[in-house]
C-alpha cells in the first residue's frame, strides 16, 4: 500500500556532509541504478510527508534539479565547515512550516515507507519530542539509527544553543529531550552507503 502523507510533517533529506569516507565526493549525488542516492530517498520520503526539504552545502543547483519534481526547497547550514548532521537538522527545523520534521540521510536508498507513520505514532503515544528508529540484527545485537528521526520544530532554539556551545553529538542532544525509540524489523531500510565500494557492490546486486 502507498503511504498516506502526514500533513503535520516536513521531510528533511540530510545531504550536507563532506563525504569523507567516499573520498570527499558529494554522497547524495552518487548514482545507484542510474539515479542519485538522494533521489532514491526523495522518492520514498516525499509520499509520507506534506513537504520536502533538502539540506545541502554544495552543488545546490544539482539538488534543486533533483528536488524540483517534489517541490523541494534546498537549504544550507548557517555555519561553514561541515559541522555535522545536527547543523542540517537545525536548518531544517528553522525552514519547515509544519509541526514536525522527519529526517533521513541522503545515502539510505531503501528508506522504510512506514517511517513517518510509525515514528509519529510513537511520538504521540509517548508525548515525546523526538522519535528515532532502531533495529535488531539476526544475532540479537541492537542498533540505533539516530539520524532517522522525527522531531518537533519547537526544538530549534534549544538545538541552536547546543550547537553554539560547541556540541556536535546527535545522541547527546537527544538525551536532553523526551525521546521514543521505535523498533523496525527490516535492517535494510536503514542501510546507508558509506563508501564507493559499497555503492559498487549495491550496483551489482
Amino acid at each position: 500500500m502507498a503511504p498516506i502523507p502526514d500533513r503535520r510533517i516536513t521531510g528533511l533529506i540530510l545531504a550536507g556532509g563532506r563525504g569523507a569516507r567516499m573520498g570527499g565526493v558529494d554522497k547524495g549525488l552518487q548514482t545507484l541504478h542510474g539515479e542519485p542516492l538522494a533521489l532514491h530517498v526523495a522518492k520514498r520520503i516525499a509520499p509520507q510527508t506534506r513537504a520536502l526539504i533538502i539540506s545541502a552545502n554544495r552543488h545546490l543547483d544539482g539538488y534543486r534539479t533533483l528536488g524540483a519534481p517534489f517541490g523541494a526547497a534546498v537549504i544550507s547550514d548557517s555555519s561553514s565547515g561541515f559541522p555535522g548532521p545536527l547543523a542540517g537538522i537545525l536548518a531544517g527545523l528553522r525552514a519547515a512550516r509544519t509541526e514536525l520534521v522527519l529526517c533521513a540521510p541522503c545515502d539510505s536508498p531503501f528508506l522504510a515507507l512506514d517511517l513517518a507513520d510509525r515514528l509519529a505514532a510513537a511520538l504521540d503515544a509517548n508525548l515525546a519530542d523526538i522519535a528515532t528508529a532502531t533495529t535488531t540484527s539476526a544475532d540479537g545485537q541492537p542498533s540505533a539509527h539516530p539520524v532517522f528521526a522525527l522531531l518537533r520544530t519547537s526544538l530549534a532554539d534549544d538545538l541552536a544553543a547546543f550547537l553554539d556551545g560547541g556540541e556536535r553529538k546527535v545522541r547527546a542532544w537527544y538525551a536532553r529531550h523526551m525521546t521514543a525509540e521505535v523498533g523496525f524489523a527490516d535492517e535494510r531500510a536503514f542501510y546507508n552507503v558509506n563508501s564507493l565500494q559499497e555503492l559498487a557492490d549495491l550496483e551489482r546486486a
